[in-house]
């Protein structure tokens, strides 16, 4: 496992970027739960966030693609709407505990 970050950094609502091992990923949490993936969108291959850590749509509810506006499920990272609707993020596995929250050592794509 690799630390990610302190889990009072990703606050309820909210997202980050993170650059581990040359692999780009965004992480959300929601519902107390911490979700995380690549960050990478399935339709053109680009990065996700509108601005560093903004990933969400305006109702924080979805992440958003800011190149087109393809709407993600937060808990399981399938797009609902846009042009890759059907297909999905890339999970990453990750975790949390009293020191922070992990993910498991993944490759780059």
């Amino acid at each position: 496992m690799k630390y990610l970050c302190d889990s009072a950094a990703l606050i309820e609502g909210k997202s980050l970027g993170f650059d581990v091992d040359e692999l780009k990923i965004l992480a959300v949490r929601r519902a107390g739960q911490v979700y995380a993936y690549a960050n990478r969108c399935p339709h053109r291959g680009v990065a996700l966030e509108w601005r560093a850590d903004e990933f969400l749509d305006a109702s924080a509810s979805l992440i958003q693609c800011a190149t087109h506006g393809a709407l993600f499920l937060i808990e399981s990272g399938e797009c609902v709407a846009g042009p890759c609707e059907g297909k999905s993020l890339r999970a990453i596995d990750c975790g949390e505990d009293a020191q922070g929250i992990w993910i498991n050592p993944v490759e780059a794509d």
